[in-house]
């Protein structure tokens, strides 16, 4: 079975997977957004937060999503070629981001960014590290996109990912993670690279130990599929717990 350390994230073509994934929105993410959006525009943060979207690879929407709510966002980052791509869009986004504002605009909070585009090139930092070693308690909401069961194909590997994106938030902080539902892999190009195959409650009992207000909905694709070796997509959304491993009840 292939680690996270077994795949060289270097090769990972960002050019490639933005334009077959996100090139133009498809129903299930159009879902996704909208549910993040939802989750950010009525979570009481302070003024000042700083937010965290992880593995953000060639996916500019959970930093959009988190844009009205942040003075600063970081994207982290582990693939060069995925730190570069970002450094350079961050700086000055594409058209085609901006159907995704389109969609999140349709909420209040991100209807006051007059200039979303010039926001994010002020309040964005790409920084280049792995999910493993990311700081804990930096961070008043976070966002995690396809990431902890698409880097491995072992399941210890996707619950460590977990717990480092939720020991990486402050207690009180909102998070929204998204998952393929069962993924057998991916190809990006000519060139394969690992996942976990996981389900809702899979994903429920990773982040139980760490949340509360915890949710995981299933979407169901809409439409014509990404790709084959998937089922769905999970949405996890709630807030960090002051208190890790606690009982909620």
């Amino acid at each position: 079975m292939y680690s996270n350390a077994d795949t060289d994230w270097d090769a990972f073509d960002p050019a490639q997977y933005m334009a077959h994934n996100y090139l133009s929105l498809t129903p299930d993410d159009r879902r996704l957004l909208a549910l993040t959006r939802d989750r950010f525009a009525t979570a009481d943060l302070p003024m000042d937060a700083r937010g965290l979207d992880v593995g953000s690879g060639s996916n500019l929407y959970p930093a959009l999503a988190m844009l009205p709510h942040c003075r600063e966002i970081t994207l982290w980052e582990y693939g060069a070629g995925n730190v570069d791509w970002l450094r350079t869009e961050v700086a000055d986004y594409s058209p085609h981001w901006d159907a995704c504002w389109a969609i999140l605009a349709e909420a209040a909070p991100y209807r006051r960014v007059g200039a979303p585009r010039t926001a994010l090139a002020e309040r964005a930092r790409v920084v280049h590290g792995s999910v493993y070693d990311l700081p804990a308690t930096q961070w008043d909401l976070g966002t995690m996109f396809f990431v902890a069961e698409s880097m491995s194909e072992l399941f210890d590997e996707f619950l460590a990912a977990v717990d480092a994106f939720t020991a990486a938030l402050k207690p009180g902080a909102p998070f929204v993670a998204a998952f393929m539902e069962n993924s057998e892999g991916y190809a990006v190009g000519d060139r394969p690279f690992p996942a976990v195959g996981i389900d809702s409650g899979t994903v429920h009992a990773a982040f139980a130990p760490a949340a509360d207000e915890l949710v995981v909905e299933r979407i169901a694709p809409m439409g014509e599929k990404l790709r084959d070796g998937y089922t769905g997509m999970l949405l996890a959304v709630g807030r960090i717990r002051a208190e890790r491993g606690t009982d909620p009840c």
